[in-house]
């Protein structure tokens, strides 16, 4: 059975509202490929920027298992167990194979799986099968005419969508499969990315939207300027109060985020042992984050 909000709460560090929490994680890139197209992601393999679809390589579901054994050799303390790419978690097997395996060998470790959301109806009984404790979802809009404008594309059902279309069944999909894993006592959070020239007036839509579908939790990421919103601006301390405080009328609101690479691993914003632990990448291109 799932971890109720209030547990996940005491050991989680991206649902610990409020004061900052002390609580370790592991981002597993064991994720390949991406089924979505979006203008703000730039993904690449480094080991020196911070922020979301960015991993030193990928690993396979059984290295995952050995690096999460190291990963508590060198930190006891890390409680939570997450894929967040560094491509999507459901366009591929792999998150919900390592998440199986993680479920049997570390039963106690929260389970924490973030994606775009596009496969999540279909995918939802796997999800909770697996023993997800909870799930982010990234939902940058909920009017097909503005998520038109952030995501360029999907791949769905064997076919590249563009435009309206694909903004309508991305929307339907994320919303339908939030509703159902919530339902399933699955804790949903929900993350934004905030886009001033896009998205900004749309957002506190967006968190009553999700939070009526049964979403606990609501992130909003500012936009770091890149791929084609490389000329876009980031918002301003201003702007995200001003978003936070309006979303939080519909929904609690999660204030702390470090904006994880895909691999890492230790408390957000502190130590990070991801060298220690990912010894021998496999490097491979084509890769996103929903993280």
């Amino acid at each position: 059975m799932a971890k109720t909000f209030e547990e996940i709460a005491k050991d989680h560090p991206c649902f610990a509202l409020g004061q900052k929490s002390n609580k370790g994680r592991i981002h597993l890139p064991v994720s390949t490929g991406c089924n979505i197209g979006c203008r703000f992601c730039k993904r690449d393999f480094n080991e020196t920027e911070q922020r979301p679809g960015v991993a030193s390589g990928i690993i396979s579901p059984d290295e995952a298992v050995q690096a999460v054994r190291r990963a508590l050799a060198l930190s006891p303390d890390l409680t939570v167990v997450g894929v967040a790419g560094p491509g999507d978690t459901l366009a591929t097997g792999f998150a919900l194979e390592t998440f199986r395996k993680i479920r049997d060998e570390f039963p106690k470790m929260i389970k924490c799986m973030s994606t775009n959301g596009l496969l999540l109806p279909q995918k939802a009984d796997e999800i909770i099968d697996a023993g997800i404790d909870t799930l982010t979802v990234t939902v940058n809009a909920v009017d097909p005419e503005i998520q038109a404008k952030i995501n360029e594309f999907i791949v769905y059902s064997g076919k590249k969508i563009e435009g309206i279309e694909a903004a309508r069944i991305l929307i339907e999909n994320q919303l339908s499969g939030i509703k159902k894993v919530a339902a399933a006592g699955v804790t949903v959070k929900v993350n934004t990315v905030f886009i001033p020239e896009v998205n900004k007036e749309h957002i506190p839509i967006v968190a009553k939207t999700v939070a009526a579908q049964g979403a606990a939790v609501y992130n909003i990421i500012p936009l770091i300027p890149q791929h084609q919103f490389a000329n876009f601006s980031a918002p301003s301390c201003a702007d995200l109060s001003w978003a936070r405080s309006e979303c939080e009328k519909y929904i609690k609101v999660f204030r702390h985020c470090q904006r994880c690479r895909a691999d890492a691993v230790g408390v957000p914003g502190g130590q990070d042992f991801s060298k220690e632990v990912y010894i021998k990448p496999v490097r491979l291109d084509g890769t996103f984050s929903h993280g």
